[in-house]
């Protein structure tokens, strides 16, 4: 798979106005985790470029996100596809207290109860599994009806008996066999980028999808 571009799109604001946010039929991929996660690192290590903005002040950002990203290749062969990837702002600590929280719920709120095809890309620390406020978001996310995918990040930080052990705790607590990734070494990219693919395509391609 070859990444040809990656474009900033629009960005929906506190208080959930998503009037902004694309309905081209492209598939939309959200990427949600605590705040703490390490989500703008991988999405800067899969984009390959600074698309997201890290910081070191924890529930700082309130706003979602939006980029289009162009490749080609991967599953289901050659051609371009695209693929709008949708920043959500992180759960589990919120600067400014409760109500800094209650904008950035009604940011991804927004967002995921809007029209059309959504999946959630729900990242979780692997060396924290079974956290409540990830267990809380899990079910939040599946009550819009979203297509759950959990991709545990910083596997690079544990023993390679930490590492089973903990995956083998995300798969039996989230149902689902969790994807290990490090932004920092590049580990799991690949494969994230191959459920990505898959993703953007089935939507592109309904039928072939269901064959």
């Amino acid at each position: 798979m070859k990444l040809l571009n990656v474009e900033f799109v629009t960005s929906a604001a506190a208080g959930g106005n998503t009037a902004g946010i694309p309905h081209d039929g492209v598939a939309q991929i959200a990427f949600a985790g605590r705040s703490n996660v390490g989500k703008s690192s991988l999405l800067n290590a899969l984009c390959r470029r600074a698309i997201a903005r890290t910081s070191a002040a924890p529930g700082k950002t309130r706003l979602a996100n939006v980029y289009r990203v162009t490749a080609e290749g991967g599953p289901g062969g050659p051609g371009h596809w695209s693929v709008y990837f949708v920043d959500l702002p992180g759960y589990g600590y919120a600067r400014g207290g409760s109500d800094a929280a209650k904008e950035l719920a009604l940011v991804a709120q927004g967002y995921l109860s809007s029209p059309g095809t959504r999946a959630v890309m729900h990242l979780v620390d692997s060396r924290h599994p079974g956290l409540e406020s990830d267990l809380q978001a899990a079910a939040w996310f599946d009550s819009f009806g979203a297509a759950r995918h959990v991709v545990a990040t910083k596997v690079d930080k544990l023993t390679r008996a930490e590492r089973t052990r903990n995956l083998r705790e995300l798969d039996r607590i989230f149902g689902t066999a969790a994807l290990p990734v490090s932004a920092e070494r590049g580990e799991g990219l690949d494969e994230l980028w191959r459920v990505i693919a898959s993703l953007a395509r089935a939507r592109e391609n309904p039928d072939t999808a269901r064959r």
